[in-house]
């Protein structure tokens, strides 16, 4: 790996958690994915009574249904409230690590953004900007945009993340990849 790539690497995951930090707290881009509950407490305390840590679809038919017996199960719940839940059994807001473990997934994103963008033949600005944004958009649809059409939420902020972090750091990547060596 060469200095240009190294340092290409390291500013443009630097770019993209820094775009991450200011989406998720300065900008509050991310705001609708906290509502507030002034139940919370009671809900909590229900939760942990009747719920292991993990992911849960409510309703959902116990493991091993059939299809038949799931469809019969959904039956009643049609047209009624249901939720999402991801229930943890204890609060650890280890910031340090998570922000460790953000920051070498944006540096192992890159380092593939940077391994495609070097494939391309007459790679220029533009086409580095363009294959970036691209790339940034296929992420997009592929989760946050499919999870929104399954659970019927909005994926809007993830939108704007998507252009904001993959535009900047595709227009640095154009630039930084392209120059003269």
């Amino acid at each position: 790996m060469n200095t240009k790539t190294i340092v290409g690497m390291l500013v443009a995951a630097i770019i993209m958690f820094m775009w991450q930090f200011m989406s998720w707290s300065v900008l509050n881009v991310h705001a609708t994915e906290f509502g507030h509950s002034p139940n919370q407490d009671k809900i909590l305390t229900f939760l942990g009574e009747n719920l292991e840590e993990g992911t849960y679809f409510l309703p959902h038919a116990p493991p091993g249904s059939s299809m038949e017996e799931a469809q019969k199960f959904m039956e009643p719940y049609m047209n009624k409230p249901w939720a999402k839940v991801q229930y943890n059994d204890s609060f650890d807001d280890n910031m340090g690590m998570n922000m460790f473990r953000g920051f070498t997934a944006n540096l192992l994103a890159v380092f593939l953004l940077i391994w495609i963008l070097m494939k391309i033949p007459s790679n220029n600005f533009v086409t580095t900007l363009l294959a970036t944004l691209a790339v940034g958009v296929i992420a997009y649809i592929n989760f946050p945009y499919i999870n929104s059409i399954w659970f019927e939420g909005s994926s809007i902020a993830y939108l704007v993340d998507t252009i904001v972090q993959w535009g900047v750091v595709g227009a640095w990547l154009g630039w930084w990849l392209n120059r003269g060596s």
